[in-house]
């Protein structure tokens, strides 16, 4: 939406007295109901866009131009992002051209899918697109470049556990913030008592985090802190002495990358 002069306006005019005094206060409704809705959609699709980064979602030349760069919505979304097109990284320009580091405009491979490049990814170019970013003040949807990347210490996992993490008493309230992204409640056991929280990285491979007390269903305030008494990895939760050995080898980095996030975000005191 533009002004007589070519302006982009945030918000609809106010009907004026030479309006029409009936369809001009109603097309002010609309079009603040309209933004209403934008915000909620556009709340729906940038964490869909984070997890497509995380999960490695790939779209096709096709795809990517149809329902991200020139989409009326998404465009936006997408030029506030850095890309990789097989192994270019890119952003897209104002003019839906695609730009590398330096500005020159790229081309990636029709036959290359794209996705959203992860800063595990992105190795030592980060710092150089992070000042980019920075340059033109574009501000990110959600934690791309600015995104912790982590990684196992050396022997880490081999055993099965993540004993790291293990020992720390946590509030309720924050093992319950996991389940907002990829991690799943337990299974409730005795007196309707949920023990563990999980998250499954690859076929086979979960994420255990064994809690003390537990929460309680239904009443998640009865125990208001929870102490973490084992972290492991086995094909499903449930059974800590069929813990994996070296059971994240193989997977993704990046799921890896962020499954040790959080657990480092939850531990944190």
């Amino acid at each position: 939406m533009a002004d007589e002069g070519g302006a982009r306006r945030k918000a609809l005019p106010k009907p004026g007295a030479k309006d029409d005094p009936e369809l001009a206060p109603a097309a002010y409704r609309r079009f603040a109901e309209l933004r209403k809705d934008v915000r909620a959609v556009a709340s729906a699709e940038v964490a869909r866009l984070e997890s497509d980064m995380v999960t490695g979602r790939a779209w096709t030349r096709a795809e990517f131009g149809a329902f991200l760069v020139e989409h009326p919505l998404m465009g936006h979304l997408a030029r506030r992002l850095v890309w990789l097109g097989g192994d270019r990284a890119f952003r897209i320009a104002e003019d839906r051209t695609f730009a590398d580091l330096h500005d020159e405009t790229v081309d990636p491979a029709e036959w290359a899918d794209v996705r959203i490049a992860h800063p595990l990814l992105l190795g030592d170019s980060l710092a150089a697109w992070s000042q980019v970013f920075a340059d033109y003040e574009i501000l990110q949807p959600f934690p791309q470049l600015g995104r912790p990347v982590h990684a196992l210490a050396d022997g880490e996992g081999k055993s099965g556990r993540l004993e790291r993490f293990e020992g720390p008493t946590v509030p309720t309230g924050r093992i319950l913030g996991l389940t907002r992204t990829a991690w799943s409640r337990g299974a409730p056991q005795d007196n309707g008592i949920e023990h563990w929280v999980s998250r499954t990285l690859a076929p086979g491979v979960t994420v255990v985090v064994e809690l003390s007390p537990g929460i309680a269903v239904g009443y998640v305030d009865l125990n208001p802190a929870q102490t973490i008494e084992r972290v492991w990895i086995g094909a499903a939760p449930g059974d800590p002495s069929r813990a994996i050995a070296d059971g994240l080898a193989g997977v993704d980095p990046v799921l890896v990358s962020e499954v040790l996030a959080d657990l480092t975000g939850l531990t944190a005191s």
